[in-house]
């Protein structure tokens, strides 16, 4: 028997903010970081608490990848005042931050008569998905841990396309590949299902229709509502089905060298198509066939599963270079002694990673190192592992 979970409620479309009035609130919490109070988004969201009345709480102590030292400080923040609402407003690491104070605090007090509060995400970037998934990702000194429970699932999603149309060109561009790539991993994972399917299928249209609209027009307010909208499904395909090595390998490199995790899964993403593929074989896999599939859903040549991959990983490539991302990981600053002396590590912990078990196909160290020393060099995936 499988299940295909679907939970938050979502609003969406512009003035979706407003959905806020909607939801009871005597004590609030606003769980965010300091570019949205400096930018005045966090102000729209406690000015309609004011004219509501309802007393409130700012925390906006959360960084980039936060680690478990900012869950400690929020579980603080929370546990002095206990909010009915918790509203998480920002990125990826915001609502991630807030799932995981939440989650924590309801374990350490397991036996509080305190129930757990009704939890908003509202995204200001189109990319992780984060606002309908169970997973947060943690960092602990290098190594980013992925929490994986339904409990840190948000009650309500508000996507507003308003609240991400002055996102910067290289962050509409790293953030939509990871969109792109929650759906091409949820799309041939072993936990793929017709429900995470179409929605991935959707995605990968609104994606390569989308995204670049979105990285040169950045005010293009329709383009930044079907981007938002497939960050959305895409979180929701891959909360179900889960992801894949190029989660892993990027969760590790980021990690260690502080590559922001959409650019890590773009520099990594072709790689490992061709290897789920066995595009150096016989393309016989049946993610073969899935990506061939996607090739046809985007026009592009695919009478056979070798053409339809082929297809795939020339538009991938084509979406890169267009939004002018780095092709190696070497463009990226990135030491080449201080790689190799990381890799081992980096491998070791992509091998334990919770994304790893529903890749495709099963990878060992020797092919994870393989992957990611094309990856460096961003070489043709006519050299992919095999």
């Amino acid at each position: 028997m499988s299940e295909f979970l679907i939970k938050p409620r979502i609003q969406f479309g512009p003035n979706a903010l407003t959905a806020l009035n909607d939801v009871p609130a005597k004590n609030a919490l606003l769980v965010t970081d300091s570019a949205m109070v400096k930018f005045g988004l966090a102000e729209r969201v406690t000015t309609l608490w004011q004219q509501r009345g309802i007393r409130f709480r700012l925390w906006d102590d959360v960084v980039a990848d936060p680690d478990i030292a900012t869950v400690v400080r929020g579980m603080k923040v929370m546990d002095a005042d206990y909010p009915d609402v918790v509203v998480a407003l920002g990125g990826g690491s915001v609502i991630d931050a807030a799932k995981a104070v939440i989650y924590a605090l309801h374990q350490t007090r397991p036996d509080s008569a305190r129930p757990r509060p009704c939890f908003v995400a509202i995204p200001t970037t189109s990319g992780t998905g984060s606002e309908v998934t169970r997973f947060s990702v943690v960092k602990s000194h290098t190594e980013k841990l992925v929490l994986v429970d339904a409990f840190m699932l948000p009650d309500i999603a508000i996507l507003d396309p308003e609240l991400v149309v002055s996102v910067p060109a290289s962050i509409t561009a790293d953030t939509g590949m990871d969109v792109l790539c929650h759906a091409l991993e949820a799309y041939v994972s072993r936990h793929a299902s017709d429900f995470s399917d179409a929605m991935a299928e959707k995605v990968v249209r609104l994606v390569f229709s989308y995204l670049p609209t979105c990285w040169r027009q950045g005010n293009n307010l329709l383009a930044r509502e079907k981007m938002h909208n497939a960050s959305c499904m895409a979180g929701m395909a891959f909360t179900n089905a889960s992801l894949g090595v190029t989660h892993s390998l990027a969760h590790a490199l980021g990690g260690m060298f502080r590559i922001p995790h959409g650019r890590a899964n773009a520099l990594l993403m072709t790689s490992v198509v061709a290897f789920n593929a066995d595009y150096n074989g016989q393309c016989a896999t049946d993610a073969a066939q899935k990506y061939a599939r996607l090739a046809h859903l985007l026009d592009l040549p695919a009478s056979t599963p070798r053409e339809g991959v082929t297809s795939l990983l020339v538009a991938i490539h084509t979406l890169k270079d267009e939004m002018a991302l780095p092709a190696g990981i070497r463009d990226t600053g990135v030491n080449a002694e201080q790689f190799e002396q990381q890799l081992p590590d980096m491998v070791a912990q992509a091998l334990r990673d919770s994304c790893t078990p529903t890749n495709p196909r099963t990878p060992d160290t020797a092919l994870l190192s393989a992957l990611y020393r094309q990856a460096w060099h961003g070489d043709s995936w006519d050299s992919a592992a095999r």
